[in-house]
């Protein structure tokens, strides 16, 4: 075992240390000695380590009370008291020592003991007690500063634990909170105006703390004087004889910040005393780095899972609103004490959602906003930035700036109220068009934003700009295909004398429009043209092609209703004009004088006849390809259809099913499809429609009904 890795940067204050130190694991076997170790036991550090100490240098007669006191210290207990220990020459000594319980990742993974040889510290006692004491707590203090989780632990253990280390009656950490601002995070001593005055400062400040995070270089002030003379502003504070010294807190070349000390009178420091102050100083600057290192992570990570969050909140819906007011939800506290969404309508800005914990801060904003209105030609704020495109970043929000925007006093005092600390505004942009303005605000929490934040908040407004901009696709494309379906399609079909007519659309996909298309055109002659046909596709390419079809079968109709005609110019159209898009199509002409229906089948699902009596018959499979392929002969088949008999025409999102072959789909309607009889076509095919369709199955399903009925007289 060795030092665990938390601790390997104290190793060079226990190896300076002026007494014996000895690491041990939990079976009492030593990975750690100093110099001073080997001399107070008369072993190597060879000899030490890798050695029981029970073995080792516990007397006989002392191994059942070395045994308690391990047991005590594993137990994460500190003992402290005398001992009689055996050295290499057989000789017994009696040492003062300390154990701790040695810590890594919060479990005690082996004990760390501290002693000094009593019998010389009689002789040297008075003179060297004090230094000693310090020493004892300097390394309880790192001890400490090891083990803290939290950066609150490390302030306590620095202006507390480590102050009375050093005889200090006043103490200070300081941390940048960027290159330019320090913040005042601990603070020690009776005068608490200091605190305030120094809660933040700037680093140029003529300071001692200021000077040490400036230069990488400890200050120490001795005497008023001298105080007077290089630190005015703080002689003004503190016009006392004391002595200060201030530490730059540093890891590598980057500097955290500073910790500061001061004591009563003037107090010489010498070489000795400021290396042990530095090596505490270098051990906060560990600590607190490991600490924001595991801050820093628990951050991303929480950024991280926001940012799964989110995408899936507004990938969930094409409701921009609601997503989006989710969003400002999930936002708070996770990255602001509040969150506002506003979009661009009609050339202004309306808000979706203001977030908060607490909802009566809400409403307390929603007071403001309506009493105080934000001026939309101001030159910073939301509205600007939904001018601009260009974010906006508030690292601090002063008072000074609350009341320089301020209306009122009555607007002051609400301002006020809502304790805004920093903030950011970022625009939504999609398409370079800027959409909305999302708005991140730090209040109780005290975070300032910085840039990182900027840039975090930043990709968070993209995502939520392509949802806005995906949505009013979706709406736009919607609508259009919507009008072009309504334009081509019948709402309901017409009614005929002796004829009983219904039609069944069911839309699927992102535009709820397909290429399934269906008509019924009364001819001159009495007889009934009737149609059913399939774009490939869907959406407003197939939606276009089968209008270009469907307007071009009424036309040639007109001319020509035989289906060998009207399927001649079609093949000519689509070679013509090189349609690309694949379309089956099957074109069929109910004569009721004659009994028969006339078709032609161009690579479309049979069509189904039900008689009067339930009977089903399916014609034919088709036996040419769909329109848009050449070389195929189209010829018209001839069929009964008695009065009282029903047509059924259908596209295949009927019948299909994944992992099924069409002839079952097709074998199920049949057995299905004899419902059709019954009285109420429209009801019994809406019926027949919702019991075929598979509801798992992403196709557009249409079908029309056709049944030949003797008009009343």
């Amino acid at each position: 075992m060795t030092l665990p890795p938390s601790w390997r940067s104290d190793t060079a204050l226990l190896d300076a240390l002026g007494a014996a130190v000895i690491g041990a694991d939990l079976t009492g076997t030593i990975f750690y000695c100093n110099a001073v170790a080997e001399a107070l036991y008369g072993y190597t550090q060879d000899q030490l380590r890798g050695s029981s100490v029970m073995d080792l240098l516990v007397p006989t007669g002392g191994l059942a009370a070395a045994q308690e006191i391990m047991r005590q210290v594993t137990a994460g207990q500190r003992w402290t008291g005398e001992f009689l220990v055996r050295t290499a020459s057989g000789a017994e000594k009696l040492v003062q020592i300390t154990d701790s319980p040695l810590y890594d990742a919060g479990e005690v993974v082996g004990v760390l003991g501290v002693a000094e040889d009593v019998t010389d510290l009689e002789a040297a006692r008075a003179g060297i007690l004090q230094l000693t004491t310090r020493l004892n707590r300097l390394a309880k203090v790192t001890a400490e500063l090891a083990a803290a989780h939290d950066l609150e632990g490390v302030t306590e253990t620095v202006v507390s634990h480590a102050a009375d280390a050093v005889g200090a009656n006043l103490a200070s950490l300081s941390l940048l909170e960027d290159e330019h601002n320090v913040r005042l995070v601990g603070f020690r001593g009776d005068d608490r105006s200091l605190s305030t005055a120094y809660e933040r400062y700037s680093v140029s400040n003529q300071t001692p703390s200021a000077e040490a995070i400036r230069t990488g270089k400890p200050v120490v002030v001795e005497g008023a004087a001298a105080i007077k003379e290089r630190f005015p502003e703080t002689y003004e504070r503190v016009p006392e004889e004391r002595t200060f010294i201030a530490l730059p807190l540093v890891v590598g070349e980057r500097p955290l910040g500073a910790m500061g000390l001061s004591f009563p009178g003037p107090r010489h420091v010498d070489d000795q005393e400021l290396e042990f102050l530095s090596t505490l100083a270098d051990a906060t600057a560990q600590a607190i780095d490991r600490l924001q290192a595991l801050a820093d992570a628990a951050d991303r990570s929480a950024k991280l899972s926001f940012l799964a969050g989110a995408a899936a909140e507004l990938s969930s819906s094409l409701d921009y609103r609601s997503t989006l007011a989710n969003v400002a939800r999930l936002a708070v506290p996770t990255l602001a004490d509040w969150c506002a969404v506003q979009v661009v309508e009609d050339g202004d800005l309306t808000t979706l959602a203001v977030a908060h914990v607490d909802p009566a801060k809400v409403v307390l904003a929603q007071e403001l906003s309506e009493r105080y209105p934000p001026d939309p030609t101001a030159q910073a704020g939301a509205h600007h930035v939904a001018r601009t495109g260009v974010s906006e970043l508030y690292p601090e929000v002063t008072d000074e700036m609350l009341v320089a925007g301020a209306r009122d006093e009555e607007h002051l005092r609400l301002s006020r109220e809502l304790q805004l600390r920093s903030g950011l505004v970022v625009p939504l942009i999609a398409r370079q068009q800027v959409l909305g303005v999302l708005t991140l605000v730090s209040a109780e929490s005290g975070h300032r934003y910085d840039q990182s934040d900027l840039a975090f908040a930043e990709n968070l407004a993209h995502r939520a700009a392509v949802a806005i901009d995906n949505a009013l696709l979706y709406s736009e494309t919607r609508e259009a295909s919507l009008r072009l379906q309504r334009a081509v399609s019948p709402e309901r079909l017409e009614e005929l004398p002796g004829w009983e007519l219904a039609g069944v659309y069911r839309p699927a996909g992102s535009t709820e429009v397909g290429g399934d298309f269906y008509d019924a055109v009364p001819l001159e002659d009495g007889r009934l043209a009737v149609f059913m046909g399939d774009v490939m596709g869907r959406g407003l390419l197939a939606a276009a092609s089968m209008a270009v079809v469907r307007s071009a079968l009424r036309a040639y109709i007109v001319i020509d209703p035989s289906p060998d005609a009207v399927m001649t110019k079609l093949d000519v159209m689509f070679r013509r004009y090189d349609i690309a898009q694949l379309v089956t199509l099957v074109y069929l002409v109910v004569d009721a004088q004659r009994d028969e229906i006339a078709l032609v089948n161009a690579g479309h699902p049979p069509p189904l006849v039900v008689g009067p009596d339930g009977f089903v018959e399916r014609l034919p499979l088709a036996e040419s390809p769909p329109l848009g392929l050449e070389g195929f002969d189209r010829r018209t088949l001839r069929v009964p259809f008695r009065a009282g008999a029903t047509l059924l025409a259908f596209t295949d999102g009927l019948v299909e099913r994944r992992g099924e072959d069409i002839d079952a789909g097709l074998e199920r309607l049949a057995r299905r499809a004899g419902t059709l009889s019954g009285p109420d076509l429209s009801e019994l095919l809406s019926g027949l429609v919702a019991r075929m369709t598979d509801t798992e199955r992403e196709d557009d399903v249409a079908a029309i009904a056709v049944r030949h009925v003797e008009p009343a007289t």
